[in-house]
């Protein structure tokens, strides 16, 4: 089964929210994405990039992982 992919409307939110809760919790991007690496969650600081700057689509396993790495709520990288 393909990995549902969750699209970022057109202000690219998600990756914005992940961008500041990732600054605010003073953790590089490539130290985000060898976290998720860890959890066997596959993620390129490339894709990353892509992803902040909301011109990529996230996995719902990324952003589950992202969401435990950074130690936030699924609201706070959503809203």
């Amino acid at each position: 089964m393909e990995e549902q992919k969750i699209k970022q409307d057109k202000y690219g939110t998600i990756g914005k929210n992940i961008r500041k809760v990732r600054l605010s919790r003073k953790i590089g991007q490539t130290d985000l994405v060898r976290r998720v690496q860890l959890l066997g969650v596959p993620l390129t600081r490339e894709s990353l990039v892509k992803i902040e700057r909301g011109i990529q689509h996230i996995q719902l396993a990324q952003l589950r992982a992202i969401k435990d790495v950074l130690e936030t709520s699924y609201d706070e990288l959503l809203k």
